[in-house]
């Protein structure tokens, strides 16, 4: 199954795995041992309950397909099937790697997403 999914990161964590050309993912994917991420469905609630308030952040895509066998399609909230990468990210995989500013409301404010 070939779709985009989206992982939020601190911009200069993001910056310093461009610059040494790998990415490990934020504090919580190492504590988990994977990199969280969401689909296009799912990742405005992500945001709401793990990355609230924060500012910083870009949203990063890439097409699922990219990630080979270290990407786990698991259940997590509500029984809904998670991607989680297992093992490190190349950042050149990126499809698209863009600001998530917080809206007027506090809440993220997404740009149009691809499923």
């Amino acid at each position: 199954m070939n779709r985009m999914i989206y992982h939020m990161s601190p911009a200069e964590t993001w910056q310093e795995a461009v610059q040494a050309g790998i990415y490990r993912g934020t504090a919580d994917d190492l504590r988990d041992g994977f990199i969280h991420f969401s689909t296009a469905e799912q990742i405005a609630e992500s945001a709401r309950r793990h990355r609230a308030g924060q500012t910083g952040l870009v949203l990063i895509a890439i097409e699922s397909a990219r990630l080979g066998d270290g990407l786990k399609w698991e259940k997590s909230r509500g029984g809904a099937l998670f991607p989680h990468l297992y093992g490190a990210l190349d950042p050149a995989e990126a499809a698209s790697v863009r600001p998530l500013p917080l809206g007027p409301d506090g809440e993220h404010a997404f740009p149009p997403l691809d499923p």
